[in-house]
């Protein structure tokens, strides 16, 4: 962090610098800015890319750093006919994933996203890790479409139950799910989802053209005594579930509900489509086993990611599955991609192996057990209105229903907008719904914040939730 401040205090000096000279003004060496700021070489080299990279000056080797020309300023074409060529129904809504994914601004708490603090990756750990991958023979050659042996041998022995040669690796947990969609269905078929259910899904499912059947999920889970009648119902052959700390309700699907999943699945000659991606942020109680491991038939296809548990940028994840099912798997993945880069995944099997993996689980089981209860015990002492429906024992959210008489009976949009104005970002639920919400939520995520932060942000909160037409 102290880095990442001097970078951006020498970057800042350089901009009011260029801010006030004429183009082709020489600005102060290196060894100038590292004497004045007291950094290191490479915090100048960084501010000075910055610049650069914006078009505010010019790197001459040798020579030293210049005020760039102002850039010619480009007449706007006339786009008016893209709007007819593109229609007006969009095959998908992003604008929820890109409002999750937007930074926010200075001061501003963030209680929504979906990935871990940056102060908890391991950043030193992966950048060596890839360091080493990347000096390997054949690290920037094709690798093989299935994925690097490595990688998956480490994903299968992860499972429990599929061999290696049984799995896919992918391009993050996201491109998972979209081929394994796309694969087990066709256009316009149905899809039995939870609801609530994962906003991703949702979008994936609406852009493949699939007809979505939701079925209620609650604090154990899928609600499986309604799914057999949606299964005889639609004639679904794909259900898809997170069995563990779903996002957004932090729910594990109960042991009994597990085994009669797999039962309707069989009955019902149906895949299941197993979305196994918090397995790596557990916080306390018992975990247990993938679905696949009750499943020697084939029906439950299992998605494991590195993204959410390690770094948002190691995008590797793997799909694992037997019979005709892999295959299909592996003919939709290589139309999207070929392959993911043998250098990325050398650099995951690396990490996954060395002892920094299990010291890094054991560093997020902590932290997040400390964030989610800093969440919970503001949330009883300033919004006892909140009822949380399920105390997380794993993953990065909290799922809250609104009361039902709010003053103003404002929804969880309009509390979303209101908490934003108020400076701290929380995630309305009807976004993870396929279908009309029976009541308010919202998504309140710990993950990405510090204890004293998420305090803050409730606080926050409070004065939109329980203030009348308050902002």
């Amino acid at each position: 962090m102290k880095d990442d401040n001097s970078r951006r205090s020498v970057a800042q000096h350089l901009r009011e610098l260029v801010a006030s000279a004429t183009p082709g003004t020489r600005l102060p060496g290196a060894r100038e800015l590292q004497r004045r700021f007291g950094v290191a070489p490479l915090t100048v080299q960084q501010a000075v890319r910055s610049l650069a990279a914006e078009g505010l000056v010019d790197v001459r080797p040798g020579a030293g750093t210049f005020v760039a020309a102002p850039t010619r300023e480009r007449r706007g074409g006339d786009l008016a006919w893209q709007q007819v060529a593109l229609g007006g129904h969009p095959p998908y809504d992003a604008s929820r994933s890109l409002d999750l994914h937007a930074t926010p601004a200075e001061g501003v708490v963030r209680l929504a996203g979906g990935y871990l603090d940056p102060d908890l990756l391991p950043a030193r750990e992966l950048a060596a890790a890839l360091g080493r991958a990347a000096r390997a023979p054949g690290a920037w050659g094709r690798a093989p479409v299935e994925g690097l042996p490595a990688l998956r041998r480490w994903f299968a022995a992860e499972s429990g139950s599929f061999a290696p040669a049984e799995v896919l690796v992918t391009a993050g947990g996201q491109a998972a799910l979209s081929i394994a969609v796309r694969a087990l269905t066709r256009p316009g078929d149905p899809v039995v989802v939870e609801s609530p259910t994962y906003a991703g899904l949702i979008a994936v499912a609406r852009s493949h053209g699939l007809a979505i059947h939701p079925v209620p999920a609650d604090a154990d889970g899928l609600r499986t005594d309604l799914l057999g009648d949606v299964l005889a119902a639609t004639g679904a052959r794909l259900v898809v579930v997170q069995p563990l700390y779903a996002n957004p309700t932090g729910s594990v699907l109960a042991t009994a509900r597990r085994a009669e999943l797999l039962e309707l699945a069989r009955r019902h000659g149906a895949f299941v489509l197993e979305d196994d991606f918090a397995r790596d942020l557990r916080i306390d109680g018992e975990q247990p086993a993938p679905l696949a491991t009750a499943d020697p038939d084939g029906h439950v296809v299992h998605l494991r990611s590195l993204t959410k548990s390690v770094a948002p940028g190691l995008r590797v994840a793997a799909l694992c599955a037997r019979g005709p099912a892999l295959a299909r798997l592996r003919a939709a993945k290589t139309l999207d991609d070929f392959y993911v880069p043998a250098a990325l995944q050398a650099a995951a099997a690396d990490f996954l192996v060395s002892p920094a993996w299990p010291r890094h689980r054991r560093t997020v089981a902590r932290e997040l057990g400390l964030r989610r209860d800093a969440l919970l015990t503001a949330l009883d002492r300033l919004l006892p209105e909140l009822e949380v429906t399920a105390r997380p024992r794993g993953g990065m959210h909290a799922w809250v229903r609104l009361p039902d008489h709010l003053p103003d009976q404002p929804d969880d949009r309009t509390v979303a907008e209101r908490a934003r104005g108020a400076g701290v970002l929380v995630s309305p639920g009807r976004a993870w719904f396929p279908a009309e919400p029976e009541a308010a939520y919202l998504r309140l995520t710990y993950g990405e914040t510090s204890p004293e932060e998420i305090v803050e942000g409730v606080r926050r909160l409070a004065t939109v939730v329980t203030e009348p037409g308050a902002r």
